[in-house]
């Protein structure tokens, strides 16, 4: 019988908290598969098909025998398409060089953490903020210094808050827009105010996830790699999963400076190489085609929107804004707090999702996942019927809370 105990792992691991959007979608499926009738709204992955280019252009990869290592960096096609869509969508003038393709949108966080912190290097990271990026900077021996955005102002920071924020010890800035978890959306003129801020400070870099890029509700799309005065000093990361109903295909990529491109290089050769080769190949078909397939989804993901709104803002004590981009609502719920059914008191949101899935069979990720304690995260990454089942569930338990 084993005696192994955590204490013969790494203290890295141990510290290492795991993803709680996973985790607590690894849950729902357990109470499913026990035939429970569970609303699933934890996902953050579009519930649509890949599109029928994308997938021909994997099967004829497959056909066609493309099934041997890659490049590192990528398949030298896929790194042209990428920088070809940066220069025509972004206004980010890089070349293929500059491009490194990466198994995941994740993947490509790590690497450019990895190549940029040192242990005790600060990482202001915008909170909320997607659950991996705390846990990402930690790994690297980094230390998070969140700056947190209040609801009432779309969960934006202040420019005044990040100057406060930044010492002699700040090495990186990381944020997501349209961000994951809250949906908010950067303007134009908010993210020049952020690069004026990175101008004056010569050590400091950006790391801008910009993954939900397609997925936008009005706000033009404006990306800080096409900042001149810091465009050496930012790193863009985007990816297949959400624009293109992707996930599980994972290709993602980062675009920066040759010197840190070559340092992403380096770093992923050691760790996994280049990304699957069929998966590249369909990437590059999607990345190649218009982007009708990706435009119909948004609009879609716009009426689930206003749908989730319409309903969310009739339950009492609910506070929510509605979200400029992404597929999520991240509705403040401490009203509840200190409340009790008769048998569970919910003292935060870890106890409100939990007591949801077990009461309710409703499952949504605690805003403590993504550094922000009193709200949940509810995606609508879902059909419109199980958005109304999932709001009519949330009302009534919340209903009898007392």
């Amino acid at each position: 019988m084993s005696t192994l105990t955590a204490s013969i792992l790494t203290d890295r691991i141990n510290a290492l908290a795991e993803s709680q959007t996973i985790a607590m979608s690894k849950k729902a499926r357990e109470l499913a598969n026990a035939g429970n009738d569970v609303v699933n709204l934890t996902l953050g992955e579009p519930d649509f098909a890949t599109p029928m280019h994308i997938k021909e252009a994997g099967a004829k990869a497959i056909m066609d025998n493309f099934s041997y290592y890659t490049p590192v960096a990528g398949i030298p096609e896929l790194r042209k398409g990428i920088a070809e869509k940066l220069k025509r969508d972004n206004n980010i003038d890089w070349k293929a060089e500059n491009i490194i393709v990466s198994t995941g949108a994740k993947q490509a966080l790590a690497n450019a953490l990895s190549v940029l912190v040192n242990p005790g290097d600060e990482v202001i990271i915008y909170s909320p903020y997607w659950v991996s990026y705390a846990e990402l900077v930690k790994l690297n021996e980094g230390v998070v210094i969140e700056l947190v955005g209040k609801l009432e102002n779309d969960f934006k920071p202040s420019i005044q808050d990040l100057k406060n924020a930044i010492t002699d010890r700040t090495k990186v800035i990381m944020f997501s827009s349209p961000c994951n978890p809250t949906g908010t959306v950067f303007s134009k003129a908010e993210l020049l105010e952020i690069a004026k801020v990175v101008e004056q400070n010569a050590n400091i870099y950006v790391i801008a996830d910009e993954i939900y890029e397609y997925i936008n509700y009005g706000e033009p799309h404006f990306s800080m790699g096409s900042v001149d005065a810091i465009k050496d000093r930012v790193v863009t990361v985007n990816g297949f999963s959400k624009g293109y109903a992707m996930t599980g295909w994972r290709v993602g990529y980062s675009a920066s400076s040759k010197l840190i491109a070559d340092a992403i290089d380096k770093m992923q050769s050691q760790i996994t190489s280049g990304t699957c080769s069929i998966a590249q190949k369909a990437a590059l078909a999607g990345i190649n085609a218009d982007l009708s397939s990706s435009m119909e989804m948004t609009k879609t993901f716009a009426k689930r929107r206003e749908l989730m709104y319409g309903l969310l803002k009739e339950i009492p004590g609910l506070k929510i804004n509605n979200p400029k981009g992404a597929f999520y609502f991240f509705p403040d719920v401490s009203a509840y707090f200190g409340k009790s059914d008769g048998t569970t008191t919910i003292n935060n949101s870890d106890d409100l999702s939990m007591w949801l899935l077990n009461k309710s069979f409703l499952s949504t990720v605690p805003g403590s996942a993504f550094g922000y304690e009193g709200c949940i995260r509810i995606s609508y990454a879902a059909a419109d019927a199980k958005l109304i089942e999932g709001c009519k569930r949330l009302k009534n338990a919340l209903a009898s809370l007392k």
